[in-house]
Order: structure tokens, then C-alpha cells, then sequence
């Protein structure tokens, strides 16, 4: 047992020993199966606090033959697996954190340097009467060739050169020759696995590692159930701990990786409970700064998507032409598939879409535009608590006024339609979210609702009818004729029908609003 060649099963353990404990060992079924073969090398990238380390550690402490973690796992789900017992402490494993390495030292060049000396110093250790090189491919070759030992890479934190030499080129291409030549179409490699928050470097369309299967929060198949915790295993969580599942799935929910798998943010569903309090745990990885610098950035159309973004759209992102790094864009979809990669966004693959996917992120987005020069849209977000009381009170010219300052403030979205307009009114009405689910055209009785405001505590039901050039009495007429209430009759008595029209040669916003 050395420190990276065969390390034990600390690590893991103390984990699985935590009173907020989720299994994720079926993940070892699949890379049982790749062991061997063909396609043995898997890079698996996700946000910070989404458990990659965790994962790491788990493989270590199944795969390494220097601890015995058969009592560990034989509770877990994996023990259910044929092949468990097959691999279970059978495999020489080298475990690298690379960002250990990068933090003790001051260059690429020492980086790798150190990595090799350390991995030598337990190879020498173990197979003390083979090796004679001091190159560390040549190491692992001689291994290979006198012991026939073969060996699992699993790696940690592998990009964290392209998160912290941004602009150095030269570095990251010393780096990436050091693990093509350590890790290609090597015999004494019987897997590798790979984990960062970034996918493999690309150079145009070509990997830089085209040796590595990519899984990642926008290609997250085969693996979609261990990108987070999936919506069974908060739910179960929470009934352990006698949590609100509803109020975490606000929170932390909403990366969705098929079409029946949705994940949460692990680190802050484990927050909550340990706090018993539902907040933003963001900040204790990522800076509100390190996202305002990308949602600033000059690229046309980028605000836009923000704004409508942060208004409740999905909005159309193409993320193949992102290279992989924080520091290459030629467009705003590069810029937004980064924030999928960094967890700002959710990515919906089916639709080819992004999403602001939470509360907790989406009050990052707006903590990242207070002081910057998003000051109009900060206003309207800041605005929106006077907008909804004055909504309460049916107070239609406050209303009708409080619309058109979010219409002035975010004027480079452009009315041309009921649908345009609906952005507006979803940013408007912000802080409704910490008292409604927002449902945008709701299937009513003879058509949809344009907005539908579901309370979630004891405030009133609210119907909201916008039209485009039209006359007020025209938005309520159609939310009675369409029989828009019938959807809301539990609510009656407490349901306010709100009426919005825009007439585009005055600019001027007009309200309506009944109680019915």
C-alpha cells in the first residue's frame, strides 16, 4: 500500500459513515465492464459539488488491492452485482488528485515532474526488483513485461490546468502530452477514470483525448443517475429527515439529464438537511464574481438569453462549437454551454436548451447582477415585491406602472407579440416564485392561461391574460370565456384575474384586475 499506488479506503469509508449518506456504488457495475476492453477509458465531468470526488474515492476504495473493503460494500447495492466479488480489491490502482499537485507546486513543468517522482517512489516501492528506469512510462512498461500487473488510473480533478492557466496554451498542451503518452494505447492500462468539471480539451472538433469516452451535463448517457442525486434518493432522504421534498426540488432540483432522470445539486440537498434551512450554498464553491464575468461578456444576444433566462424561458443553444475551456468563445452558445459545464444552467439535450435550473441558482444570477451594469434589470428583479402587493391590493395603475418600468428597463427585449410580452411580465413578477409555482400557459377549460401563479401558502390564485395592441376588457372577456377559472375552482373566492394589454404606438401598459 502506497500513497497513490494502492491507497486504502479511508477516504470512503468516513463517507459511508456520515449520517447523510446516498449509495452511488452501482456506478461500479459499469466500469466492471469496461475493465479489459476496447473502451476502457471514461472521462466523467460535472459541476463542483456534484460529487466527483465522491465517486473517485468509491472506485479507489473497491478496485485498490491495499485495503480489504469487502464489509464496506457488502451493504451497498453494487454487493448485489455478479460481479462484485470478481473485482473487488483485485486491481493495482494509481489515484491521482491533480489539484493537489497543481496547489504544491509553481508551474506545468514541476507539476508533472513531482507526479512522476511521486508515482516512481511507490512503483520502486512495490516492484522493487523490476524496475530499473526512471521514465515513468518506461516504469509501467517494465512492470507490464516482467509481472504482467496492469494497473486502474483513476484521476481527479483533471482540468483544473485549464481552470487555472486560462490563457497559458503552452502549459495545457505540455499536460495534455503528458497523459496521452502516460495513458494511449497502453497494455499496462486496464482502466482509466477520469473526472474534472471541464470535458476533454478540444482543438477545433477533435479531442484532445480522443482515447476517453465523454460523459458530461450535456452528453450524461450511460451514467444520467450518477451526474447527482436523482429524485428518488432526495425524496427518500427527506422523509428520513423529516424534510420538505417540495421546498429541496425548488431549491436543488432541476438538471435534467433524460427525459425521466432529473438531478439535484448533491452538496446543497446535504447542506440543507445538515442546517435545516433552505438557502444558497453556492457561494461556498463558486463565486458570484467568476459568473458575472462570463454573463458579461460583449457577445450579441447573450443578455438577452440572461434576461429571458432568468424570466423563465428556455432559449436555444447550439454546444458544439465550445472547445472545452474557459477562455476560447466565439459566440454567446459557447458562453452558455461553459455555464452548463460550471452548473449555472440546466441543459435540456432533447430540445437543444438551456435553463436557469433552481432557486438557489437562480438567486446566484441575481446576487452576480447587482453590481454590475445589469442595473435596469436589477431594478425590475428589485421592484417585483411592490409589483406583486400592489397585484394583492388589485391596484391596477400601480400594476400597469411597476410593468412598464420592467418594459423601459429591460427594453431590448422586443414586444412584438403576446409571447414577447410574457418575459417581461415572468421577470416582473420575480418574488411571486417564493409563493407560486409559475405556469406558463396552463391548459384550461378552452385554451391556456398566458401566466398562472399556483400559491403555494394561503395567497390568492393569480390568472394573468396579456394581449398585444388590444383592449383591456378584451384580456379578462377571454380568461371568462375560456373558462380559465375552471382550473383554479378550489381557489374561488380568493382568485384574481389580472388583465395586461400593451398598445405599441402609445407604449403604454393598461391593467385589469377582478376577484372572483
Amino acid at each position: 500500500m502506497g500513497i497513490y499506488l494502492n491507497p486504502d479506503s479511508d477516504r470512503y469509508e468516513r463517507l459511508c459513515n456520515s449520517p447523510i449518506f446516498v449509495d452511488k456504488s452501482l456506478l461500479i457495475e459499469y466500469t466492471n465492464q469496461i475493465i479489459n476492453t476496447e473502451n476502457n477509458c471514461i472521462c466523467v465531468s460535472r459541476p463542483r459539488r456534484f460529487g466527483k470526488s465522491t465517486d473517485a474515492n468509491m472506485l479507489v476504495a473497491y478496485y485498490s488491492k491495499g485495503t480489504n473493503s469487502k464489509d464496506l460494500f457488502n451493504t451497498l447495492n453494487i454487493s448485489h452485482c455478479p460481479s462484485f466479488l470478481e473485482h473487488l480489491n483485485k486491481h493495482n490502482v494509481i489515484h491521482l488528485n491533480i489539484q493537489d499537485f497543481l496547489s504544491t507546486t509553481n508551474s506545468i513543468d514541476e507539476m508533472l515532474f513531482k507526479i512522476t517522482r511521486m508515482i516512481l517512489k511507490d512503483l520502486k516501492f512495490e516492484f522493487k526488483d523490476v524496475i530499473t528506469e526512471t521514465e515513468i512510462i518506461d516504469a509501467f512498461n517494465e512492470v507490464y513485461a516482467y509481472t504482467k500487473n496492469k494497473f486502474i488510473f483513476i484521476i481527479d480533478e483533471w482540468d483544473c490546468i485549464f481552470r487555472e492557466f486560462k490563457e497559458d496554451k503552452t502549459a495545457q498542451e505540455t499536460y495534455l502530452d503528458f497523459l496521452r503518452s502516460l495513458l494511449k494505447d497502453k497494455n499496462y492500462i486496464e482502466m482509466c477514470y477520469m473526472t474534472g468539471i471541464l470535458p476533454i480539451k478540444k482543438y477545433g472538433t477533435h479531442s484532445a483525448l480522443n482515447m476517453f469516452d465523454e460523459i458530461s451535463m450535456t452528453q450524461p448517457k450511460p451514467l444520467a443517475n450518477y451526474m447527482g442525486f436523482t429524485e428518488e434518493e432526495v425524496s427518500n432522504l427527506c422523509r428520513k429527515h423529516n424534510v420538505d421534498y417540495q421546498k429541496m426540488k425548488d431549491w436543488y432540483d432541476g438538471y435534467h439529464m433524460t427525459d425521466t432522470i432529473s438531478t439535484f445539486s448533491p452538496r446543497s440537498v446535504v447542506a440543507a438537511i445538515s442546517k435545516h434551512d433552505f438557502s444558497n450554498y453556492w457561494t461556498k464553491t463558486e463565486s458570484f464574481e467568476a459568473l458575472k464575468i462570463y454573463i458579461d461578456l460583449n457577445f450579441d444576444g447573450l443578455k438577452d438569453n440572461i434576461i429571458q433566462m432568468m424570466a423563465g424561458k428556455e432559449v436555444y443553444i447550439d454546444t458544439s462549437s465550445f472547445e472545452n475551456d474557459m477562455s476560447t468563445f466565439g459566440s454567446k452558445d459557447d458562453v452558455l454551454t461553459l455555464l452548463i459545464h460550471l452548473g449555472y444552467l440546466g441543459y435540456n439535450q432533447k430540445d437543444q436548451t438551456c435553463y436557469i435550473p433552481n432557486k438557489e441558482v437562480m438567486d446566484s444570477f441575481f446576487t452576480s447582477i447587482k453590481n454590475s451594469d445589469w442595473n435596469a434589470t436589477t431594478k425590475a428583479i428589485q421592484n417585483s415585491r411592490n409589483l406583486l402587493d400592489a397585484t394583492f391590493n388589485m391596484d391596477e395603475t400601480k400594476v400597469a406602472d411597476y410593468i412598464e418600468q420592467a418594459h423601459l428597463e429591460t427594453s431590448h427585449i422586443q414586444y412584438n407579440d403576446e409571447n414577447a410580452l410574457s418575459y417581461t411580465i415572468d421577470l416582473a413578477y420575480y418574488a411571486a416564485r417564493d409563493h407560486y409555482t409559475v405556469i406558463r400557459e396552463l391548459p384550461t377549460g378552452k385554451g391556456f392561461a398566458d401566466l398562472a401563479f399556483i400559491p403555494k401558502t394561503d395567497k390568492p390564485a393569480i390568472l394573468v391574460e396579456l394581449k398585444w395592441n388590444q383592449g383591456v376588457n378584451t384580456a379578462i372577456t377571454q380568461i371568462k370565456e375560456k373558462k380559465y377559472p375552471s382550473v383554479l375552482e378550489k381557489y374561488k373566492g380568493n382568485l384574481l384575474l389580472v388583465g395586461i394589454t400593451y398598445d405599441k404606438k402609445t407604449r403604454k401598459h393598461i391593467c385589469k384586475i377582478e376577484r372572483l
